[in-house]
């Protein structure tokens, strides 16, 4: 699969990201250059925030899906390409439709098999495992044994309503990775984003009386690694 971050490709670079250029076509095309689709042809491409796309670069992209077929900038060649095409984004396309941000033709092309994954908020029961397995994670990258939360400080996670989403959370196991002093994270090792909280501040007294025991959660092995920063399709 290869992966394209929309919200990061400006417009003026948005046709040679996606669809490559030819020799000449501008003062820095030194050379010819495929784009993403031909990358990806005969796979799967992902395009990440697709409800970030403008308005006037939709209707480029619907062209190049309903012909199957891209022209790389400054040539005049038609390229087949054959992809399966994912998407996704944490903005409500149906409502962008109605507000004349999202193209209407463009969604039913690719709103063929949609799916809805809750935000974390609504998936409290998901925050041990993810949280283990981003500890994990961070742990290898840093090239250090893995930590783990105790009681209390998983409680305080699952009251925290993650306007972040899951990269939040995989930050906040980033964070804890550096920051706490212990390989038990406790109450007080979390960050000051998650122990501010209004709902979270209402909860200290009982969170810190269950983190007394400092109980830490038992591993658990890694879940398999799935496109989670999609948010909702």
């Amino acid at each position: 699969m290869l992966p394209v971050d929309m919200g990061a490709i400006t417009e003026t670079l948005f046709e040679s990201e996606l669809f490559g250029h030819v020799k000449g076509a501008f003062t820095d095309a030194k050379v010819d250059k495929p784009g993403k689709f031909e990358l990806a042809d005969g796979s799967t491409i992902f395009l990440d925030e697709i409800g970030n796309l403008s308005y006037s670069l939709q209707a480029k992209l619907l062209t190049a899906l309903q012909r199957r077929s891209i022209v790389r900038v400054g040539g005049s060649k038609q390229i087949p390409i054959n992809v399966r095409l994912v998407c996704a984004t944490n903005r409500n396309l149906e409502e962008l439709v109605e507000k004349r941000l999202f193209r209407e033709d463009l969604y039913y092309r690719l709103a063929v098999v949609p799916i809805r994954v809750p935000p974390l908020r609504e998936r409290k029961e998901d925050i041990p495992m993810l949280t283990r397995h981003f500890l994990a994670a961070s742990a290898r990258q840093l090239g250090v044994e893995p930590k783990q939360l105790s009681e209390g400080a998983l409680a305080r996670l699952a009251q925290f309503g993650f306007p972040g989403n899951v990269r939040q959370l995989e930050n906040i196991c980033h964070w804890l990775t550096v920051m706490a002093p212990a390989q038990v994270i406790s109450l007080q090792d979390l960050p000051p984003e998650v122990l501010e909280s209004p709902v979270c501040q209402g909860l200290a007294r009982a969170d810190a009386l269950a983190d007394g025991a400092g109980e830490a959660l038992p591993p658990m092995a890694s879940p398999l690694s799935a496109p989670e920063r999609a948010g909702n399709l």
